[in-house]
């Protein structure tokens, strides 16, 4: 009896253990980056014009109000999933995309990318180009879905695909003090330099 038992257990953590394994290598195959043919993918610069008015509406017990309007075409370089900081509530993913030479595989081959506390950090052993160019061609931006289906297909984006996004840079104000409040311009860096987006329409293409 003692025997089989010993023989049960065993068996179940071989158990225990392949399905922690599996899962582990699911969300490992899910996150992989995906290859890009060589070249510039996404050469427009993002497009950004006056709102039509100083709108302003409520989500989740925030006041939103349109700053500007946006609409850009990018690779995603580096994806974050926040769930537990103050802003989750608002923005539940991040996403660094680049446009440009930010977009050309041979340039970001030479790049390391880091998000972390929702900012994005880069550094490169050997620069392939002024960092003035990096910056200005990058942007961490903070997605706000308007919608489920914005939400799923932002959550589901993958380092290397190209996007679509059209939404609204906003100031996010809560009840609490809480202001997140977007950058109006992509030649900024550090603190403040961050978009905050409200994503009304999203696409994710794998080229």
């Amino acid at each position: 009896m003692e025997e089989w038992l010993e023989w049960f257990r065993e068996r179940r953590l071989l158990l225990t253990l392949g399905v922690v394994s599996g899962v582990a290598g699911g969300l490992y195959w899910n996150d992989r980056p995906l290859a890009q043919r060589p070249g510039v993918l996404a050469p427009e610069e993002p497009v950004q014009t006056e709102p039509t008015s100083l709108e302003s509406w409520s989500f989740r017990g925030h006041k939103l109000t349109s700053l500007a309007q946006i609409q850009l075409r990018a690779r995603v370089l580096g994806r974050e999933r926040y769930r537990f900081d103050r802003a989750a509530e608002l923005s539940p993913v991040d996403l660094v995309l680049g446009w440009g030479p930010l977009s050309d595989t041979q340039v970001l081959a030479a790049l390391r990318i880091v998000q972390q506390d929702r900012f994005y950090y880069w550094s490169a052993a050997t620069l392939p180009m002024p960092a003035s160019v990096i910056s200005a061609h990058s942007a961490n931006m903070h997605m706000l879905p308007a919608n489920d289906a914005v939400a799923n297909r932002l959550l589901g984006a993958k380092v290397g695909q190209i996007v679509e996004l059209r939404g609204q840079l906003i100031r996010a104000e809560g009840k609490d003090g809480f202001r997140w409040i977007s950058s109006l311009t992509r030649l900024d860096t550090g603190a403040g330099a961050c978009e905050v987006i409200w994503v009304e329409e999203a696409r994710v293409a794998d080229r």
